[in-house]
């Protein structure tokens, strides 16, 4: 079966930064939705057509990836206002309540970069946010979607999304 819009796509691939510094090998198949936001444009495109046993060696800049890294995504928020044990690598869905940074997107997930005494450093970029990224992807399957996933946009239940923001725990 070729790749087109909709299908699913089970792939394999290892990511790397621009200098070849890998960043996650997903060595196990996983399933993506074709024609959704499971995947990068420029990854669907270069999926476009093509049928299992498809490989491809992609170069993508950070517009093409997870955008350009933008400084009014990083705020400082009150200690008080997290869990005890809160830490850096913890993601949050929205910022606490009680949050006093002004104009922040509400609807974005917020990762934890430092945990001072007094304060904590929030920043909703993706954590590929500014990087050129080196993606050599393998389709070993494809497939019809099903009503459901055509009906979702995605593989049920999604277990990486690689157009999306990063998945993560809502502590609050």
């Amino acid at each position: 079966m070729d790749i087109t819009s909709p299908c699913v796509v089970t792939l394999t691939w290892i990511l790397s930064d621009a200098q070849g510094q890998l960043i996650d090998e997903l060595s196990d198949p996983v399933e993506f939705f074709y024609g959704g936001d499971d995947l990068l444009p420029k990854v669907e495109e270069a999926l476009e057509g093509q049928t299992t046993g498809f490989e491809a060696h992609l170069h993508l800049e950070p517009e093409n990836a997870f955008g350009d890294y933008d400084a009014g995504l990083l705020c400082y928020e009150a200690r008080e206002l997290f869990p005890e044990q809160i830490e850096p690598g913890m993601q949050f869905d929205g910022l606490p309540e009680g949050a006093a940074t002004p104009d922040m997107p509400e609807d974005l997930t917020y990762t934890v970069t430092e945990v001072y005494p007094e304060h904590v450093v929030l920043d909703a970029n993706h954590p590929l946010a500014g990087m050129a990224l080196r993606l050599e992807l393998k389709v070993v399957d494809v497939r019809e979607a099903t009503a459901a996933e055509t009906e979702a946009g995605s593989v049920e239940p999604p277990v990486v999304i690689m157009g999306g923001p990063p998945p993560g725990a809502s502590l609050h």
